[in-house]
């Protein structure tokens, strides 16, 4: 019960800080700035489900993906792990993630699948988090990674609701200093990835 626990508040501090959805909504706000309430609204269901199905399908498919490209879990872990730690330090750098940018939509319709959905909801860094949480192949630790992630979807499009409400009572230095604390939470889970893997490929 306690390595669930454990297993649990790792995935939900993994996504947490990989999704960030307190210095997303400042995105949010820009992208939707001319829009009414209830656009706001669906694009945001929008976003946060169409985020949800493709983590799940990679989290559920990842091993026939690995098998289908002969991909190794070590080279899967250093690869992702090296992923993850260039975000969280384009992060401590006050950058905009380059693996997540992406021009603006022409459309409002497209907002909510690009860029909102992907890549900064469901980019690159939150699949690999995903499915190096969901590679230890026990189908508990699988629907834990899945429920943990649909909390993270909801914490999201409840963030995106309050938008204006959480950048007014926080401001947007202190949004900076969060987004900064999640890049240096997220280096330490990329290089945590490439030690693992390391470990994995020459001492196991």
């Amino acid at each position: 019960m306690d390595n669930i626990l454990a297993f649990t508040l790792s995935v939900f501090t993994g996504f947490f800080a990989i999704m960030n959805p307190i210095a997303n909504v400042p995105i949010f706000a820009s992208l939707t700035d001319d829009l009414d309430k209830a656009t706001k609204r669906s694009i945001s269901k929008r976003a946060t489900i169409t985020a949800f199905v493709i983590v799940v399908v990679f989290v559920v498919l990842g091993k026939f993906i690995f098998e289908l490209f002969g991909i190794t879990i070590p080279a899967f872990k250093i690869t992702g792990g090296i992923l993850i730690f260039y975000v969280g330090f384009e992060m401590l750098q006050s950058k905009k993630s380059s693996v997540k940018h992406i021009k603006e939509p022409e459309t409002h319709e497209n907002i909510a699948i690009s860029p909102l959905a992907i890549p900064i909801l469901a980019g690159p860094g939150t699949i690999v988090t995903a499915m190096n949480f969901a590679s230890k192949g026990n189908y508990i630790n699988i629907l834990i990674v899945i429920a943990v992630f649909a909390v993270m979807c909801l914490l999201t499009h409840i963030a995106f609701e309050l938008g204006e409400k959480i950048v007014k009572r926080l401001g947007k230095n202190l949004i900076v200093v969060i987004g900064k604390i999640m890049g240096l939470i997220i280096a330490i889970i990329g290089t945590n990835m490439i030690i693992t893997g390391i470990k994995a490929a020459f001492f196991e």
